[in-house]
């Protein structure tokens, strides 16, 4: 056989069938199947909470004197405003760990329940069987105002201390912290801390005093971290005074808490509405624009109304959708007014008409109301006078 020499620079031209065939012979190669990306839904199962101690160190012990009169009821002292200072200089006896303590209790199950107080301070010996809720708040637990998160009633005002349960007059989402150790990185130890009992939206530090100031966004996480962190300590041995803060006298601070609430107050709004109307008065929609401003010209080139003109509704709106209702009221309205006139009408024209159907027609009925007829009267007979007139005598004889 002869060799053949190819090289690269030179072209070898194969015939049609012989293209095809080689095409033929590639096409049924089969390419391996492709592995699939299975992605694997792990589903945590619910674990039940955990005794915080052990149930046989519980004690039954009086509760400590922290007011003037004791209340055999409900088992507490009242009448004090102020804590004990023996109980603010002594330590927690726990504190809770929220990713290990919390799970699911019996209040699970029912709507509406509140949380457990002692879960807050680390010291729940229940468990699963605890009657209250052993995770952190969240957004969908809502209470009445004139309770907090625990379920234990508010007052009027706060106490002289700042201390206890708070005041339902305002809505109070920070928390006063005292006698913290002054170091260099206090304000990313309290941040550290706090940073437990919810999502935190300011921290304020004063660090030559030892005291922070710590909002959060939820009010029932506020609540929590009070309890949670009286007479804790961060990373050395200090002890918390933990309190409800004042109203901040910073005008910038109430501007901000009174844009808060504009802001809630608009988004609750925002899901009463339909989504095409908020978007159509929000100006998101460019079709609904485009529409107002040939609605709120009114055949005027180069004019839009501004809203409170084109919005109004009455019987005078300029635009005619405001006027979509009153138009027929205010005409019931005067069809209601001319049916009571002649209502009122009715009767006085009955009592003018003769009757029909008697015993005389109407033309003689007519004819007696105009004549006037003059009738004879009798005259009275004049009683008898004299100062025998009333003497009589029960003998007939």
């Amino acid at each position: 056989m002869a060799e053949v020499e190819v090289r690269p620079d030179t072209a070898i031209e194969v015939p049609g069938e012989a293209q095809e065939l080689a095409l033929a012979t590639t096409s049924q190669e089969v390419a391996p199947p492709t592995e699939k990306k299975v992605k694997k839904i792990i589903r945590r199962k619910k674990r039940p909470a955990r005794p915080q101690i052990d149930p046989a160190l519980v004690k039954s012990e009086p509760p400590p004197q922290t007011g003037t009169v004791f209340n055999i009821w409900y088992n507490k002292w009242a009448g004090g405003d102020r804590e004990d200072k023996y109980l603010s200089q002594t330590h927690a006896k726990g504190r809770c760990n929220v990713a290990l303590d919390s799970g699911y209790t019996r209040a699970d199950s029912r709507p509406g329940s509140y949380f457990c107080l002692f879960f807050a301070r680390g010291i729940c010996p229940k468990g699963q069987d605890c009657e209250y809720l052993h995770r952190l708040p969240g957004i969908h637990d809502i209470f009445n105002p004139n309770v907090d998160c625990f379920g234990r009633d508010k007052f009027s005002d706060y106490r002289d201390d700042m201390g206890g349960v708070g005041s339902f007059t305002r809505q109070n989402r920070t928390i006063y912290i005292g006698r913290i150790h002054v170091t260099d990185d206090i304000e990313e130890i309290v941040a550290r801390h706090f940073a437990e009992w919810g999502q935190i939206e300011r921290i304020r530090v004063l660090n030559n005093r030892g005291v922070a100031f710590v909002t959060y966004t939820n009010e029932a996480n506020a609540q929590f971290a009070k309890e949670a962190m009286a007479h804790q300590s961060l990373d050395h041995n200090e002890i918390l005074n933990v309190r409800w803060a004042t109203a901040d006298p910073n005008p910038m601070a109430q501007k901000r808490e009174a844009r808060r609430i504009e802001e809630q107050a608009a988004e609750a709004i925002r899901k009463a509405l339909p989504a095409e109307f908020v978007a159509e008065i929000e100006g998101k929609d460019p079709e609904a624009r485009k529409r107002r401003k040939l609605e709120s010209s009114y055949g005027l080139e180069g004019y839009e109304a501004p809203d409170a003109v084109h919005f109004a509704r009455g019987p005078n709106a300029v635009n005619p959708r405001g006027r979509e209702g009153y138009a027929l009221e205010h005409e019931q309205r005067l069809m209601i007014e001319a049916g009571e006139a002649q209502t009122a009408e009715a009767p006085a024209q009955e009592q003018d008409q003769p009757q029909a159907g008697g015993i005389l027609s109407s033309s003689t009925l007519a004819a007696l109301q105009t004549a006037q007829v003059a009738v004879a009267s009798k005259p009275k007979a004049t009683p008898p006078s004299g100062p025998l007139v009333a003497y009589d005598s029960d003998d007939s004889d």
